[in-house]
C-alpha cells in the first residue's frame, strides 16, 4: 500500500483509539473523514465494516470489508471479519470460505479457527468443527469462546462428559460467561444431573434474566425432576421474552400433558404449530391426545431425537426404572420354536443392543438397524454385532430378499401404528420357514384377556401405539405367516403399573423354491 499522509494517519489513529474505547459513532465519523480523503484506505474501510456489524448491519459490513479486501487481499483479519458478517447473513458456506482464507494467510490465527469451527458446526460437519476448535485451543489454551463453542458441539453430539469438561474450561477464565454456563447446564442434563443443571441455569439467568433459551432449557430440567409447575413457569417466561419460540410452546404443551391438562396441552401444541414447530411431531402429539387422526407411525425425527437423548442412560432407565424384560421374554419364545442355530439374524430397532447377548448365542451373523446414531454407538460398544446400520426400517429392508433366518423387533412397534407395511417388508427378507419374533403393547389393556372388540390400533397419551391380537392374526395370515405364539406378558412397567403386552412368534410359510406368498 502507498504511505498514508501524516494528517490522515493521525486521524486514523484517533479513530482506532475511539473504536477501542467503544465510542463507535465517533470512531465511524473519523473513518468516514479518512475515506473522504482516500476512498481506498484499507483500515478505514475494514474498520468501518467492523462497526457496521457491531451496529447490526451485516450486509453493509460485508460490503465495506469486501471493498477493503479488494484493496489488500493479504490481510487475514479482514477475511475473518468478512466471514463473521457473512455468517450473520446466513451465508455459512461463503463464511467458511472466508475463514479458510484467513487461516491460510495466518496459520496461527486462533480466532479464525474458532469462527471456522462455528461455521462447520452450522453445516453439521461436526468432526471438522471439533478439530477446528481443538486447533484454536492449541494455539490459545486459555480461550473461553473456543472452549464454550466446543462444549456446545459436544452437547450436540451427545458427548455430555466431554462437553462438561469443555464448558468448565471456558468458565475457569470467565466464571460469568452466560453461554458457557448454559452449555455446562446442558451437559449436566445429558449426564442426568438435573439438580446441578438447574443450578447452572439459575447462575446464567442471574446474569442474564432475559435469556429465553436458558429459561426454556431450565424448564426441561425441572420437568425431568417432575417439578412440572416450575417447568411450566420456565417455559412461560421463555415465551414472554420470545413469543415466537416454537420449541418453548411445544415443551409447554408436553408439560401441560404431564399435568393432565389435556385441553390446555392441545391449545399449546396448536400454538406451537402456528409458530412453526415441526408439523409432523405436533400432529403426533395432538393425535395422542385424541385431537387429530393418528398417523401410521411416529415421525422418524421424533423417534431419532427421543433415543438420541436417552442413549447414555437408556439401559439403566429401562432395566432399573421400568423393569424391562422383553428381550428375555422374546428369547424364550424363540427358543421354543427355533429350528437350529447358526442363524443369520436381523435385530430391527436394535437400540443399544439389549437383545444382542441373547441373539448372539444362536446367530451366525447378527445385524442391527436403528434410527438413532447415538443408540448405535452404544450398541457397537458391546462388540456383539457383525453389522450396524443407521436407517429407517422399511428403507433398510427393501431389496433384502431371503437374507435372514430370524428377524426380531423388541419394543419397536410401539412407535408404528400400521404394521402392514412392516409385515410386507419382513416377509420377503426371511428365508423359507424363517422366524419373525416381536413385541407389541396390547390395545385391549390386559394382554388379550379382556374385550374381544378391542381396537386394532390405539395411540395413547404416552405416544406409544398398542395393537390387538385379532389384528396381528389377520396380518400374519395376509403376509404368509403362521402364528405360533402370542403370549400375554408384562414386558415393562410404567409409573409402577404393568404394561400389558404380547410376545409374538411367527413362522414364514414360505418353502424352499417358493419365494412368494403361499397359495
Amino acid at each position: 500500500m502507498t504511505a498514508i499522509p501524516t494528517d490522515t494517519a493521525a486521524l486514523l489513529q484517533q479513530a482506532v483509539a475511539l473504536h477501542q474505547q467503544g465510542q463507535l459513532d465517533a470512531a465511524l465519523a473519523l473513518y468516514q473523514q479518512v475515506l473522504a480523503r482516500d476512498t481506498r484506505q484499507f483500515d478505514a474501510l475494514h474498520l468501518s465494516g467492523v462497526i457496521a456489524r457491531q451496529h447490526g448491519q451485516p450486509q453493509r459490513a460485508a460490503d465495506l470489508i469486501a471493498r477493503a479486501i479488494a484493496v489488500d487481499p493479504r490481510q487475514a483479519a479482514a477475511h475473518c471479519n468478512l466471514g463473521a458478517a457473512l455468517q450473520d447473513l446466513g451465508r455459512t458456506p461463503q463464511a467458511l470460505a472466508s475463514y479458510e482464507r484467513a487461516v491460510e494467510l495466518h496459520p496461527g490465527y486462533a480466532l479464525a479457527y474458532c469462527n471456522r469451527g462455528n461455521a462447520l458446526r452450522q453445516l453439521d460437519r461436526r468432526d471438522e468443527a471439533l478439530r477446528s476448535y481443538d486447533r484454536a485451543l492449541l494455539l490459545r489454551p486459555r480461550y473461553p469462546e473456543a472452549a464454550c463453542h466446543r462444549a456446545m458441539l459436544l452437547n450436540d453430539s451427545g458427548l455430555a462428559a466431554e462437553a462438561l469438561a469443555s464448558a468448565d474450561l471456558a468458565l475457569a477464565d470467565q466464571p460469568n460467561y452466560v453461554a458457557a454456563l448454559c452449555a455446562r447446564a446442558n451437559a449436566l442434563q445429558g449426564l442426568q444431573r438435573f439438580r446441578e443443571a438447574v443450578e447452572s441455569y439459575d447462575r446464567a439467568l442471574a446474569l442474564d434474566g432475559d435469556n429465553a433459551e436458558a429459561h426454556c432449557w431450565r424448564g426441561t430440567a425441572m420437568g425431568r425432576l417432575h417439578y412440572y409447575d416450575d417447568a411450566l413457569h420456565s417455559y412461560e417466561r421463555a415465551i414472554a421474552l420470545r413469543p415466537h419460540y416454537p420449541l418453548a410452546h411445544q415443551y409447554r404443551g408436553n408439560t401441560l400433558r404431564d399435568l393432565a391438562r389435556a385441553d390446555d396441552a392441545i391449545a399449546a401444541y396448536r400454538l406451537a404449530l402456528a409458530q412453526g414447530a415441526d408439523a409432523a411431531q405436533i400432529a403426533y402429539a395432538l393425535a395422542a391426545l385424541g385431537a387429530a387422526d393418528a398417523p401410521a407411525a411416529a415421525p422418524s425425527a421424533y423417534v431419532a431425537s427421543l433415543f438420541d437423548r436417552y442413549a447414555d442412560h437408556f439401559d439403566q432407565h429401562l432395566v432399573q426404572d421400568l423393569d424391562y424384560r422383553m428381550p428375555a421374554l422374546l428369547d424364550a419364545a424363540i427358543r421354543r420354536h427355533l429350528g437350529g442355530d447358526a442363524l443369520d439374524v436381523l435385530d430391527l430397532g436394535c437400540g443399544t443392543g439389549l437383545f444382542a447377548p441373547y441373539l448372539r448365542r444362536y446367530a451366525r451373523t447378527l445385524t442391527g438397524v436403528d434410527l438413532s446414531r447415538k443408540m448405535l454407538d452404544k450398541a457397537g460398544q458391546r462388540g456383539l454385532y457383525d453389522e450396524l446400520h443407521c436407517a429407517e426400517l422399511g428403507q433398510f429392508l427393501a431389496g433384502r430378499v431371503e437374507r435372514h433366518d430370524l428377524i426380531v423387533a423388541a419394543d419397536v412397534f410401539v412407535y408404528i401404528g400400521d404394521l402392514a407395511p412392516v409385515f410386507a417388508q419382513v416377509a420377503p427378507a426371511l428365508r423359507p420357514r424363517g422366524g419373525f419374533c416381536f413385541s407389541v403393547e396390547a390395545s385391549d389393556g390386559d394382554g388379550g384377556k379382556g374385550s374381544a372388540a378391542a381396537a386394532d390400533i390405539v395411540l395413547g397419551p404416552s405416544r406409544r401405539y398398542a395393537h390387538s391380537l385379532p389384528y396381528l392374526r389377520r396380518l400374519a395370515a395376509a403376509h404368509g405367516f403362521e402364528l405360533l405364539e402370542a403370549q400375554p406378558q408384562t414386558g415393562r412397567r410404567e409409573d409402577g403399573a404393568a404394561v400389558p403386552s404380547y410376545a409374538v412368534y411367527l413362522r414364514s410359510l414360505k418353502t424352499a423354491g417358493h419365494a412368494g406368498r403361499p397359495a
